[in-house]
């Protein structure tokens, strides 16, 4: 695998840990903290990024149902961190204590995204790994 795809993989990852941690570590808390204010910015900036890597190895952006979805994605979660960002700074009591669901709702979505994402590469990566020559071809 070239180092862009395992750095696009690894940033993926990255990015599920920490959106999938500030979701349900706030959803178990009942109420929105600044401690998961921090997470949610931290896995939108590396899902940008990542899915920008994803861009470029994939020669662009495509209007399939993933790449409409991704992009999709990333704007439903720019919009949901920086609603979290003003109902902390303008410290919403009653926002802050609901504001989980709505994290729920836009965590569902992106993780529809990834899974579509996976499901797209791997029959690919499957047909790849067929073609290399120290593996062997399926049992008849």
């Amino acid at each position: 695998m070239k180092p862009m795809t395992i750095a696009a993989v690894v940033g993926i990852l990255l990015a599920a840990v920490l959106y999938t941690t500030a979701t349900f570590a706030e959803r178990r808390a009942r109420v929105l903290k600044p401690s998961h204010l921090w997470l949610f910015w931290a896995g939108l900036l590396v899902d940008t990024i990542a899915t920008t890597l994803m861009a470029i190895i994939a020669g662009g952006y495509h209007a399939n149902v993933h790449g409409v979805l991704g992009v999709g994605a990333i704007f439903v979660m720019l919009g949901h961190t920086t609603w979290a960002t003003a109902v902390l700074t303008l410290k919403k009591d009653k926002l802050m204590h609901q504001f989980h669901t709505f994290s729920t709702a836009v965590w569902a979505l992106w993780m529809i995204t990834l899974v579509s994402g996976f499901a797209l590469a791997l029959p690919r990566m499957a047909a790849k790994a067929r073609q290399h020559p120290y593996v062997l071809p399926p049992p008849n």
